[in-house]
């Protein structure tokens, strides 16, 4: 990394003044939202940390990242063939990112945008978090799949300097059984990752070590909870659910402000690697520095002047070793509300099922209680969806952690139903415990209606080989409201005591043109009209019948007819030759020509 002025902030370090006034210099030089308090602690207008968030309901269970900020005034390096310039004022390591971490952030942005317009989510934050949490993949170290070459971990989470989380992934993704650690480019803990996840690439693998998943997840764990990244509050509330900590969210935000200035594609592996992680040391170790050993009383600390071999004085006594004092024993920590809960319980949540687009009632609660069955206010309850359905909670997520009232119950957001039909499961577990947890049944049912009527009353005829003049239309209701989207079929049928579809008579056309008497895949509109294609007939004449059915068991029968047209009356003849009527009424001798006499 280039040398600048204040090169890093080192976490709780910074305690002189002038080492305030060099920070503060160079954060407000580099990031316009940013202040600086005194001592040297950065904070955010109109963000704070949030101080009860445990660290295991943050993406990365606040572990280390790395402090080091960009350059101020760099020189403008030369264009390097084949790559857009970094901008003034960058250089070309600092301001470039390797090839395959930069595809992968514009993918999960471009993504994003498709799936979560409202979150505006730009590449650029997702490459000032992949900055601080790894430094780019430790500069681009990943292969053309965008999977890291060896795993990058972060330090047990052991409660030594970090958090306390204990293994929920069995080694699985961090290979420690005892503690976590936070995992991949991204730094994801295993508790997270594992209903955070996402498969980026498409590979039908979701790795947090792969920077493609690592992004798209990070991506989607940022704009849950309907946050707006075009907005300071949801930002900033983003960035501080990734890393509970003022710096760590001034970083990222100087990091942003970096980037947006210009950044450009190096190769991969060229990348600078960071050097200064967050749990450094002031000295700049990674411990702190020895401390001297105390003089002996009335002994100088330096020997005195003379040949460097100066005896000790006959007459004072050698000092003594100083004892080392006992190590006080530690005073107990007193158990969390967490560390008291024995299991959970359904708090009366029934067997759970609605319509396709519906919410589910009642919401599901559970209760967390101790071994006597007392309940546990203030315990955090996770809930995760699982199974093959498209279900979420409201706001869109599959994954909800809500905390448990005085009455130890906590209730679960809306859950509502999405268009795949059939069962899955809702599981609640206590967040930074290993218990069993309280699974829920859920089931969406298709939609439904249970009423079909005609929306016009008009007969339903035809001439032999024409066109019907009018289309059915029905409106589909279930239980007196509109059902949309509703799924319908209609069929020519042989008689009412004979549903198969007829051989003969009216019916619809294909796509090419030819006779059908059976369509499926219908569906009501959103006020629950459904509008049939023309109906056509042949040269059998007669009374029909079409049925049309809904998903719900609505039935409506309309009778078509086919008749052959009606002819004009021939005119009456004349009762005689001569005669015809006048207009009178009259009946007047018609002219004759008379024989000559």
């Amino acid at each position: 990394m280039t040398a600048h002025f204040g090169s890093r902030l080192r976490k709780g370090a910074v305690t002189t003044t002038v080492a305030a006034l060099a920070v503060a210099a160079l954060t407000a030089s580099q990031a316009p939202d940013v202040l600086v308090e005194e001592q040297g602690r950065p904070t955010t207008t109109g963000a704070q940390p949030t101080p009860d968030l445990p660290a295991d309901d943050t993406a990365t269970g606040n572990s280390r990242y790395y402090t080091d900020l960009p350059p101020l005034n760099s020189p403008n390096p030369a264009p390097t063939t084949g790559t857009t310039p970094p901008a003034a004022g960058q250089t070309a390591g600092e301001a470039g990112v390797p090839a395959t971490v930069l595809d992968a952030y514009k993918k999960a942005a471009a993504e994003l945008a498709r799936s979560k317009p409202g979150c505006n989510m730009p590449w650029e934050l997702l490459a000032a978090i992949g900055q601080v949490e790894s430094g780019q993949a430790r500069g681009g170290k990943v292969d053309a799949n965008g999977t890291t070459i060896g795993k990058i971990l972060g330090p047990k989470l052991n409660g030594n300097g970090f958090a306390h989380i204990q293994d929920t992934d069995h080694g699985a993704y961090d290979g420690d059984t005892t503690v976590d650690r936070a995992v991949g480019p991204m730094q994801f803990i295993p508790s997270t990752w594992a209903w955070a996840g996402r498969d980026g690439n498409g590979d039908g693998v979701e790795d947090p070590n792969n920077i493609y998943d690592a992004a798209l997840a990070a991506g989607h764990y940022l704009c849950r909870n309907d946050w707006d990244m075009a907005t300071d509050g949801g930002l900033h509330a983003a960035v501080l659910s990734y890393n509970n900590s003022t710096e760590y969210l001034n970083l990222v935000l100087t990091w942003l402000d970096y980037y947006r200035k210009g950044a450009h594609e190096i190769p991969d592996g060229t990348g600078p690697v960071p050097s200064h992680p967050s749990d450094e040391t002031p000295s700049g170790g990674s411990t702190p520095p020895a401390t001297p050993s105390p003089s002996a009383p009335g002994r100088p600390s330096t020997p005195p002047a003379g040949n460097g071999s100066a005896s000790p004085d006959p007459g004072t006594p050698t000092p003594q070793k100083p004892t080392t004092p006992a190590t006080p024993s530690p005073t107990p920590t007193p158990p969390t509300p967490t560390d008291t809960v024995d299991h959970l319980e359904n708090a009366g949540t029934a067997k759970l099922s609605a319509t396709a687009g519906d919410a589910f009632t009642p919401r599901i609660s559970t209760r967390a209680e101790t071994a006597a069955g007392s309940p546990v206010a203030k315990v955090r309850i996770r809930l995760t969806i699982a199974g093959d359905t498209d279900a979420t909670f409201a706001g869109g997520e599959t994954v909800a952690t809500i905390i448990t009232n005085s009455a130890g119950v906590a209730v679960a957001p809306v859950l509502q139903a999405g268009e795949k039909t059939g069962a899955f499961t809702v599981r609640a577990t206590v967040v930074g415990r290993v218990l069993p947890g309280v699974s829920y049944a859920a089931t969406v049912t298709a939609r439904a209606a249970d009423t079909l009527t005609r929306t016009g009353d008009t007969a339903l005829t035809c001439t032999p080989g024409g066109e019907f003049a009018d289309q059915v239309e029905v409106k589909a209701t279930y239980k007196g409201a509109a059902a949309d989207r509703v799924a319908a079929t209609a069929t020519l049928i042989k008689s009412a005591d004979d549903p198969t579809a007829n051989d003969k008579g009216p019916y619809f056309k294909d796509a090419d043109g030819k006779p059908v008497r059976t369509l499926t895949a219908l569906e009501t509109d959103a006020n629950g009209l459904l509008k049939l294609p023309k109906l056509y007939a042949d040269d059998t004449t007669g009374t029909f019948l079409l049925r049309i059915t809904t998903t719900g068991g609505a039935t409506l029968t309309v009778e078509l007819t086919v008749a052959a047209p009606q002819t004009s009356p021939s005119p009456s003849p004349s009762t005689s030759p001569t005669e015809s009527t006048s207009p009178t009424g009259t009946t007047s001798p018609s002219p004759s020509t008379s024989p000559s006499a």
